[in-house]
């Protein structure tokens, strides 16, 4: 993925002030350098730990295409267990489990192959913040468009939130929305929606998660206090808490649950 500045000048030949998230036209020449390096260490460590999980859910499941066991069974995204049992927990740890073989290839191939892009571009700590408060509102997301027995699971709302930093990151380098990471994220919120079995609340929160999360960061970098930013992506993150909550609060009515 390239970007192509329309209009703009550099901020070495413009006398701005340098910007403490990276320009990702850098940010491509950099991965495409180092191929094989650990440049973006967080991508890849949450790969590895995605792989992981999944392969213990195989070995407690029944192969492949049907993990399972104790670590999904208590892992996944089930709006019931969460009004019940007060299972918060499960907004995070359903980030982590997949559901088939083609299911996690797809979902790291993506996270790879953008997030690398995204890590460099903001820095590994900005890109796990964006990475998880986007999770987050991908299970809110999620919440909201099912039942409270619905089995969400996968890392593709996070990854929307990615799709959706690369859009704000695009446009910061640009000054347009209509390059190639809108084309990405309309290519797949039409697979979205086509595609039966998908989360769309998933994908549609997560999506929004990463806009608002990186506008946070690139709009307030100069910011005073410097942690204004990362601050306001908190802030985003609990916004998704408080609509869980509200949906799982909404389960309960007249004193008889669902």
């Amino acid at each position: 993925m390239t970007f192509a500045p329309v209009g703009i000048k550099c901020p070495d030949h413009a006398g701005a002030k340098t910007s403490r998230v990276r320009p990702p036209q850098r940010a491509v020449r950099q991965a495409q350098r180092s191929a094989g390096r650990f440049d973006a260490p967080a991508t890849v460590a949450l790969v590895a730990i995605n792989v992981f999980v999944y392969l213990v859910t195989v070995y407690q499941g029944s192969g492949v295409d049907r993990p399972g066991g104790s670590v999904f069974e208590n892992g996944a995204l089930i709006g019931a267990f969460i009004s019940v049992d007060g299972d918060w927990y499960r907004l995070v740890s359903a980030m982590f489990l997949h559901a088939g073989l083609l299911h996690i290839a797809f979902n790291m191939l993506a996270l790879y192959w953008l997030g690398t892009i995204v890590e460099q571009s903001l820095g590994t700590w900005r890109f796990v913040l964006v990475y998880f408060v986007s999770g987050l509102a991908g299970s809110a997301g999620a919440l909201l468009f099912t039942g409270p027995f619905a089995v969400t699971v996968g890392a593709s709302g996070a990854i929307f939130g990615i799709m959706g930093a690369l859009l704000v990151l695009e446009y910061v380098a640009t000054g347009s929305f209509a390059g190639q990471a809108m084309g990405l994220i309309v290519l797949n919120l039409i697979l979205t929606f086509a595609i039966p079995n998908i989360s769309v609340g998933g994908h549609i929160g997560g999506l929004m998660g990463g806009v608002l999360a990186t506008f946070a960061l690139a709009h307030f970098r100069h910011a005073s206090p410097r942690s204004l930013g990362p601050a306001l992506v908190v802030l985003v993150g609990f916004a998704s808490l408080v609509v869980a909550y509200l949906r799982v609060e909404s389960y309960v009515f007249s004193g008889t649950l669902w």
